[in-house]
């Protein structure tokens, strides 16, 4: 079995890959070492000493350079997918909502370590959904001890008390993954989440509950009169519900909130206080309304902790007394901001007070602050290999996990359809990311050779130079460096808003050398774009990125690729994406159509039957050739793209650097031959 060092080295956790019965890593030359890091969960880096840092090309080729720099190998952009789709996922207020309803750009309740990234305790954060996926895997049920049930794949990992943990066992590249055992302890707040956002929970609201819901509000407002600045739109809109079935109509609420309305005498809940006065002996329901009453007017979350303030003691003793009704533990404590009252229990009380009372208004409610810690019934019972393959979905976040079913879930961030790469395309490259980390000073050594003759060199052609990992290996300065230094003139091709770290040595490296840069942006529709291109930067990222290089003084084209054909391929989607790039500044734009290499062809032809089933047979007949769509439709969207490309101006391409032209001669106007294999102008 492969031994984990018990070592730490600024944060990161250094393993052995090759002791005992682990597996070889093909191909592995000058490993140095291999790391986990907390700001990449899921991620895995083998850090190398390349031999070599200029790669040529083989020809004949029908690509316009010859040499090219791979700084890494893998791509942190992508992802093993996780969760059955019904799994809950807990957003920042406390609701939750489907991992399968989930889209780039929604906020979601992660976490982080309180006190750096060298672990230990963790708080509850918001953080974005960076990018969504879906795939078939071979499904696994997690039942915890408290009865709640999970449907997983197996390379999927939980958050528990010693440490991050696979749902089943196996091998990775380093070594033995540790998995799941029953007795382990999941940490998270527990399934008492609040209803989900499509809706509340409870079928229905009973007349005990309204008539507490009101007598909540209007305690918990003060004496300062109804309606107060602070009650927001949710709760006068459930007040003017509930009030409507009362026999009695006061004054609508909506016309007691104009700018210095005076409620006439007899009318508005000042008089509906005589007709809902607080029963001797509350039942449930009219307790769980009073708290949302209450809640809504005057709760507040303070360090992961809902609390109530009022000045009013007697109506304090009605919270807590709803409180114990109930069955909640709860505290009792006075401060500078006065006296507060507000539930026991961490984050996991905080959510099933949420549940139960069922507040109107949502923001501001959930457990962000709060300490991440196990609750009673987290504890593994049982895994179980259901023998099926189920729909699976996965998110990349900010943090690098989430929550969901109450426990912490990790990120993935590699697929195992990088068939290009010069790792294994099974699952013994999820996650594994190859870094050349003294790539500067070999490409230095082999640029001083006589022999070099500074031709072109094409960056980002394979794997993207300014993914993720970039941001902390920082190996492009050195490498800009020495290309600029030694008059070598070279280009970048990239999603990633990375390089915009770099601007300015780029345009220093400009006044001395020929620089192209080259930004992919496929198309403006967000959804259809997160589908398809996981764990890049939006649109509107790219497009922000291409504005910046232009401010830089730098030329920089846009490749519009790959163009969906029936999808993204018509002349009104074509002409709105191409306007949208010139506006941003850029110098040229190159359109080409989706290949379909092996592996993505696998990838695409299952999303496109679901997705688009009617558009299957089409494509066997564009694509029956390989992965190359047919010429006819090459030169059909050439001539759709020409006349669009020279109105927005930009018809001068995206402005690679060439030193051959293209052996198949097939460049035409609106399409160059500039045509690099791998992650940069596929789907994955």
């Amino acid at each position: 079995m492969c031994s984990t060092l018990a070592m730490r080295w600024s944060g990161q956790q250094v393993l052995d890959t090759g002791v005992g019965d682990a597996p070889a890593l093909p191909g592995m030359r000058g490993l140095l070492r291999t790391v986990r890091t907390p700001e990449f969960a899921g991620t895995v880096f083998h850090e190398v000493e390349a031999r070599s840092a200029l790669n040529r090309v083989p020809g004949p080729s029908p690509l316009p350079f010859e040499w090219t720099v791979n700084p890494y190998r893998g791509c942190s952009h992508a992802c093993v997918y996780c969760l059955a789709g019904p799994t809950r996922v807990l957003l920042p207020d406390g609701r939750t909502t489907p991992i399968s309803r989930l889209r780039v750009g929604d906020v979601v309740l992660g976490t982080e370590p309180v006190d750096g990234p060298d672990g230990g305790p963790r708080r509850y954060v918001p953080t974005t959904v960076l990018a969504h996926w879906s795939t078939t895997k071979p499904a696994h049920r997690l039942r915890l001890r408290g009865g709640t049930e999970m449907v997983a794949s197996g390379e999927h990992r939980f958050l528990t008390d010693r440490g991050w943990r696979h749902v089943t066992g196996g091998w990775c590249r380093s070594g033995r993954r540790p998995r799941l055992r029953p007795g382990a302890a999941l940490l998270g707040p527990g399934v008492g989440g609040a209803p989900g956002r499509e809706g509340a929970e409870r079928t229905g609201h009973t007349a005990e509950y309204r008539s507490g819901y009101l007598c909540g509000l209007v305690d918990g407002d003060g004496p300062d009169g109804f309606p107060s600045p602070r009650l927001e739109l949710e709760a006068l809109g459930r007040a003017h519900h509930f009030l409507s079935g009362f026999p009695v109509r006061p004054a609508p609420v909506a016309a007691l909130s104009e700018p210095g309305r005076v409620p006439p005498p007899g009318r508005g809940l000042a008089a509906l206080t005589d007709l809902l006065r607080h029963p001797v002996e509350p039942d449930e329901d009219w307790c769980a309304g009073f708290l949302a009453g209450v809640l809504d007017a005057r709760g507040d979350v303070v360090d992961g902790r809902l609390v109530v303030r009022h000045p009013d003691d007697a109506v304090l003793g009605r919270v807590a007394g709803a409180l114990h009704r109930l069955g909640f533990r709860f505290a009792v404590a006075r401060g500078e901001r006065g006296v507060e009252i507000g539930p026991c229990g961490g984050a996991g009380e905080l959510l099933r007070l949420l549940r139960v009372a069922d507040p109107a208004v949502a923001r501001g409610r959930g457990p962000v602050g709060a300490a991440v810690e196990a609750v009673e019934g987290s504890e593994v019972e049982s895994v179980v290999d259901l023998g099926v393959a189920l729909p699976m979905y996965d998110i990349t976040t900010g943090t690098g996990d989430f929550v969901a079913e109450g426990v912490v879930s990790h990120n993935c961030f590699a697929r195992n359809t990088h068939t290009y790469l010069d790792l294994d395309a099974g699952a013994d490259f999820d996650s594994q990311i190859v870094v050349k980390v003294n790539v500067a000073a070999v490409l230095r050594r082999e640029l001083r050779a006589p022999r070099w003759g500074r031709e072109p060199v094409a960056m980002g052609t394979n794997t993207d130079p300014y993914q993720r990992a970039e941001g902390r290996y920082r190996l492009m300065p050195g490498v800009i460096d020495a290309l600029a230094g030694s008059g070598t003139p070279f280009s970048i091709l990239t999603k990633g808003t990375v390089l915009t770290r770099d601007l300015p040595r780029l345009a220093s490296a400009a006044a001395d050398v020929p620089v192209g840069i080259g930004v992919s942006v496929a198309l403006l529709d967000r959804e259809l774009q997160a589908r398809l291109e996981p764990g890049t930067p939006s649109p509107a990222a790219r497009l922000d990125m291409v504005r910046r290089i232009a401010d830089a003084g730098l030329p920089c084209g846009v490749m519009v690729a790959p163009v969906l054909p029936l999808l993204t391929d018509s002349p009104e989607a074509l002409d709105a994406l191409l306007a949208r790039i010139a506006a941003a500044g850029a110098s040229g734009a190159t359109v080409m159509a989706l290949h379909l290499r092996r592996g993505t062809r696998e990838w695409f032809t299952a999303w496109l039957a679901r997705e688009h089933p009617a558009l299957v047979p089409r494509y066997e007949r564009l694509y029956r050739r390989g992965a190359y769509v047919d010429p006819a439709y090459r030169r059909a969207l050439a001539e759709r793209v020409a006349p669009l490309l020279r109105r927005h101006g930009l018809a001068t391409g995206a402005g690679t650097l060439r030193n051959r032209t293209p052996s198949d001669g097939s460049a035409t106007e609106g399409e160059t031959a500039f045509d690099p294999p791998g992650e940069q102008l596929s789907l994955l």
